[in-house]
């Protein structure tokens, strides 16, 4: 993979519906919304016996939020076919496939890739097949899953390339 320059011209921030996400290889079709990657590390606070006036801080444990994926519902079972290998009717817990590692690629304005993470260890905890259903309403019916992750981490090699 070519490696490119980043645009040190570019004072703008990146816009947030110029995203892709892909699994298993391939960009999930129709995407249209993805909460935020976040991960948090608990403080854990304890006492030097020569400063009892005050508490020390160091890292514990840190946990990453998962990820909420919504699409319009189409005849795509994508969402379902993953939800489905950790709990169905037929195989409660199908254990064999049920991790998978999903790229998050955010595009510029070009359409050229310039940021990429990779959630690693991914697993539907949440699948919502239909919303509420309304016939006063002119909306479309969003299916989402929640994605439980391990971790997450940017692609360092992709930037945004320089103007030319």
């Amino acid at each position: 993979m070519a490696q490119f320059t980043v645009n040190a011209t570019r004072y703008d921030p990146y816009k947030t519906f110029m995203f892709r996400v892909k699994w298993d290889g391939q960009y999930v079709a129709g995407l249209s919304k993805m909460s935020a990657l976040k991960r948090s590390t608990t403080p854990v606070v304890h006492r030097d016996g020569a400063d009892p006036s005050r508490e020390r801080k160091s890292p514990g444990v840190t946990k990453y939020e998962a990820v909420t994926l919504e699409r319009g519902v189409t005849h795509d079972t994508a969402f379902e076919a993953w939800a489905n290998l950790v709990h169905s009717v037929e195989n409660p817990v199908a254990l064999a496939r049920f991790r998978k590692d999903l790229i998050v690629d955010v595009f510029n304005e070009a359409g050229q890739k310039v940021l990429s993470y990779t959630l690693e260890r991914c697993w539907v905890s949440e699948f919502q097949a239909l919303p509420a259903m309304d016939a006063a309403n002119a909306a479309v019916a969003i299916e989402s899953i929640k994605v439980e992750l391990e971790s997450w981490k940017r692609d360092t090699s992709v930037t945004e390339p320089a103007e030319a």
